[in-house]
């Protein structure tokens, strides 16, 4: 108990320290503050966009089959359906219809898609959140295209998708099979890519193997690709964001540096004082470090509250068009709220740690030194 009261009562004296010098420690404590609400933002905003990757691609197929003429993707013949179902562990297959059309109205790109039921009625189309919102439209209107012959095909909106479904809906049109050949002349005989689903999931790149030996002109892509695919993407962008935040942390770096160069003539002058009305050095030195502790641990604490406020509360605007992209239809979707516990432990190791330890030289250089010429 001893032990603790002498603590307690060091921290009321670096409390009170700090106290006595209120605008520089608040014009530190602010730069300390913004350097982790940055670097906080960019964590936190990556890692919710990935969990919300990793749950949309949880429902992608395990094997997508696509055919490649001259290295460029091709529509692929139906025909190869009955190959792909014949190869051993594959529990099903379908065909995909799916592609793009750009609008010049709002000179954006509309993504049509064929469901896999195949329950949308003829010359009907369900249509996305953004695609509503920039066209003014909604149940019971009417919205025609040019098709590839130059004749217009006329789609009645029966209902939108939910804005909860934006990040992969926000521009997309669903319409029947026969709309959507119409539309852009795909023969009968012919499908965007090929599904597949596979019996055992611990097979799937022993099936993919088997299915490439049987077709040599296809490509096959598996959802564990797509995912990594995704992350790639996104560590690119997240590491774009630091490099521009790069003068962030190197004034963080100069403000450490600094803090560890040395003291001021006031904080020399108080070691001395103290030093001589009989504190020994270990006493300074631990009050001392107890207020950079102060200062990193508060700076910390409201810089990552005020970054998970910025993220999941007011849709990151610093960082939005950055991490998440960027379009003429540009979806609006919530993050979920995330932490990643090791993400933030490395974030409040580079950032504490360094501020706390970098007192500790220049206040045992001056509390070693005799007081006499300290306080000269």
């Amino acid at each position: 108990m001893a032990g603790l009261e002498r603590q307690r009562q060091l921290l009321d004296f670096a409390l009170s320290s700090l106290a006595r010098r209120p605008m520089k420690n608040l014009a530190s404590l602010t730069v300390y503050t913004a350097v982790v609400f940055l670097l906080s933002s960019v964590m936190l905003m990556s890692h919710a966009i990935r969990r919300e990757a990793a749950a949309l691609l949880a429902g992608a197929p395990e094997l997508v089959v696509q055919r490649l003429v001259a290295g460029r993707h091709d529509l692929i013949p139906t025909d190869r359906l009955a190959t792909i179902r014949a190869v051993r562990g594959v529990a099903a297959a379908g065909g995909r219809l799916w592609g793009y059309l750009f609008d010049p109205a709002v000179a954006a790109n509309y993504t049509f898609l064929v469901p896999p039921d195949r329950s949308i009625a003829a010359g009907t189309a369900i249509i996305g959140s953004s695609v509503a919102a920039v066209r003014g439209v909604g149940p019971g209107d009417v919205m025609s295209f040019r098709g590839y012959d130059g004749r217009p095909v006329a789609f009645t909106v029966t209902s939108t998708i939910a804005a909860e479904s934006a990040l992969v809906a926000a521009d997309l049109f669903l319409v029947s099979e026969g709309d959507f050949r119409r539309l852009f002349g795909i023969p009968a005989d012919r499908f965007t890519d090929i599904v597949v689903t596979i019996r055992n999931p611990r097979e799937v790149r022993t099936v993919a193997e088997k299915i490439d030996a049987a077709l040599p002109d296809a490509r096959i892509i598996l959802r564990d690709e797509m995912r990594r695919t995704y992350e790639s993407v996104f560590d690119w962008r997240e590491g774009m964001v630091l490099v521009l935040l790069v003068g962030a942390i190197l004034a963080f770096a100069i403000f450490s540096w600094e803090k560890a160069s040395g003291l001021s003539a006031d904080e020399r002058r108080e070691i001395g004082i103290l030093k001589a009305v009989g504190w020994e050095t270990a006493d300074v030195i631990g009050v001392k470090m107890l207020e950079g502790l102060v200062m990193s641990l508060t700076a910390f604490l409201a810089g990552y509250g005020l970054a998970f406020l910025h993220v999941f509360h007011f849709g990151a605007r610093l960082f939005e068009p950055v991490l998440k992209g960027w379009s003429v239809l540009y979806p609006e979707f919530p993050l979920a709220p995330s932490v990643d516990e090791i993400q933030m432990a490395s974030l409040f190791f580079f950032t504490v740690f360094p501020y706390t330890l970098a007192t500790i030289v220049p206040i045992w250089r001056a509390a070693v030194v005799d007081p006499d010429m300290v306080m000269r």
